[in-house]
């Protein structure tokens, strides 16, 4: 008879051989398990509503929780979130989302020309590239260097924002460039930020739509 290992039955051992896929799994769920603080709406904002009519759709009234002070506000709000929930936590949503949006957007472009990340699966269009990238791997090891960083640095800043701190949505305190060397020059490109994410929400969308429809690669026509 084969000789049997000590360990077999030992829950230590077991313990050791788990996958590494499960120890990942567990790292990426804490990653996206913080949610909204839904349980604490934000209180209405000092401007009351008004009888007059929102900037951008001209047929509602002008949203209570928006007074125009964030870069951006133009009065659209047709669902009142912003009296429904925490406007700063909706602001921080938005950024990042604009962020990734445009990331995405050159990513996407890049990768029809053929630019591509070391390690990249390379000869293919975005579309087809994106489920490759997926069965070898190389979209897993994205996934996980954007979930530490969310882990590390954006849960804890949010936290410390709904908490009270003086922190802004969406500052991370990177300006290398030292754009915002002013108050003048922060509002600009706070604005400019965000109207260019809202653009690449919208396009990135597109882009992906006409990609699959066309099967065609940049600009996605047939």
């Amino acid at each position: 008879p084969q000789p049997s290992s000590p360990c077999v039955m030992s829950s230590h051992c077991r313990a050791q051989t788990q996958p590494t896929a499960q120890m990942f799994a567990q790292i990426l769920v804490s990653a996206l398990a913080f949610s909204a603080p839904l349980a604490r709406p934000a209180g209405r904002s000092a401007v009351t509503m008004s009888a007059g009519k929102s900037a951008s759709v001209p047929f509602l009234p002008q949203p209570a929780g928006l007074d125009g002070s964030m870069a951006g506000d133009v009065g659209f709000d047709p669902l009142d979130l912003a009296s429904k929930f925490d406007l700063k936590y909706l602001r921080e949503a938005e950024i990042k989302h604009g962020r990734l949006a445009m990331l995405a957007v050159v990513g996407f472009i890049a990768t029809d020309f053929g630019i591509t990340a070391p390690g990249a699966p390379t000869g293919l269009s975005s579309v087809a590239a994106h489920d490759v990238a997926v069965e070898k791997g190389a979209m897993f090891v994205l996934l996980f260097a954007a979930s530490v960083f969310e882990v590390c640095a954006g849960v804890p800043a949010v936290e410390q924002m709904m908490k009270g701190s003086d922190r802004k949505p969406g500052e991370f305190s990177f300006d290398p460039l030292n754009f915002s060397k002013d108050a003048a020059s922060m509002k600009k490109f706070e604005t400019n930020e965000i109207k260019n994410g809202r653009l690449a929400m919208l396009a990135f969308s597109g882009m992906v739509t006409q990609a699959v429809l066309t099967g065609h690669g940049f600009p996605y026509m047939y």
